[in-house]
């Protein structure tokens, strides 16, 4: 997807070699954690760090913008070394992006973990992971498009609840700062707001109310990983996804994809935020996106709809992977039932 292609300072506590490469048993970890983990609440005078598990960051201007930016919620910041290093499209190689991640985590001064920008690439370092690290040290890891294989993953594997939410490079306009505060920052349940803007519209698929843990993210990265061990149980998961810049025949393609592997014959509940920028550029010879969803999502009979404010706009929802929700297809609301944060 062209919209992703366009799309710190270490502590040393442990060896290099103990962060970089998991052991065979951690490999092994089950398909899906049944402990949840929450986080400790971000608050201001946390330490947090930004890193670039994927994509290279050619404009590092955005950098002391974002930095700016969480400054202003009170944090201090360690900016990681993938945020300089070139290699290819990549923010380093994969053992570089990956013992940064995992470093990270193992920092016990590190409350929160922000993802520079997306791109291409976190798929590539899945197997490179801690995982067990991880378990042993929750903290918030945030970020939207190529970081949903990181957020879905870590997830699935360890129980922590990651965050899909605004990466460094994407807008944080008011909205998206006060609800990212709401969720990450403040141990609460939380109803998201309906959307300000007049132009996004809910589109309700199928009426209803349903339950759910919220999973999901970017529907290009969830594609590419089906088959993989990195993946959830779907059964009663409210499924939430996005996309930009994609044909409807592809996101058609990539809906059947799910079908096929199971995973919507097993969820309870359906959203799709936005779809920015796909419209077919042969309209007369295509459906739209509207009617690829209905062909899809219909005939399942769950409750479902379009519109919902996640994906690569301005007004973005910070939404938790593995809490449990309710979602009102009518509506086209969606409530968390627990908190995110501890």
């Amino acid at each position: 997807m062209s919209s992703r292609r366009n799309f710190i300072k270490t502590t040393g506590l442990i060896t290099a070699g103990s962060l970089l490469v998991p052991s065979a048993a951690l490999a092994k970890l089950p398909l899906e954690h049944k402990t949840k983990i929450k986080p400790s609440a971000l608050k201001a005078g946390d330490t947090v760090a930004i890193t670039s598990p994927a994509g290279a960051v050619w404009d590092e201007n955005q950098v002391d913008i974002f930095s700016t930016i969480l400054k202003s919620f009170g944090f201090k910041i360690i900016l990681g070394k993938t945020l300089r290093e070139k290699f290819g499209y990549f923010s380093g190689t994969d053992e570089f992006r990956a013992k940064e991640l995992n470093e990270f985590f193992a920092d016990k001064t590190v409350k929160g973990i922000f993802c520079m920008k997306g791109g291409w690439g976190c798929a590539r370092i899945l197997d490179k992971i801690n995982y067990e690290t991880i378990q042993k040290n929750p903290k918030v890891l945030i970020g939207f498009s190529d970081i949903t294989t990181l957020l879905i993953a870590i997830t699935a594997k360890t129980g922590l609840i990651t965050y899909h939410g605004p990466v460094g490079n994407s807008g944080w306009n008011d909205f998206t700062k006060t609800v990212f505060g709401a969720v990450t920052m403040v141990s609460q349940t939380f109803e998201y707001p309906l959307n300000p803007a007049s132009e996004d519209k809910i589109v309700t698929i199928n009426s209803g109310v349903v339950s759910g843990e919220l999973m999901g993210g970017n529907l290009t990265v969830l594609s590419g990983i089906i088959g993989s061990a990195y993946l959830p149980d779907w059964k009663n998961k409210i499924l939430f996804l996005e996309e930009a810049k994609e044909e409807p025949y592809s996101i058609d393609r990539m809906l059947t994809q799910l079908k096929l592997a199971g995973v919507l014959n097993s969820i309870s509940g359906f959203i799709f935020g936005r779809c920015a920028k796909c419209d077919a550029e042969e309209p007369l010879k295509a459906f739209t996106f509207d009617q690829v969803i209905k062909q899809h999502i219909q005939p399942l009979g769950m409750p479902a709809f379009t519109g919902a404010m996640i994906g690569h706009i301005e007004n973005k929802l910070t939404v938790p992977l593995g809490i449990k929700a309710t979602m009102n297809a009518d509506k086209g609301s969606i409530k968390l039932e627990e908190s995110a944060v501890v």
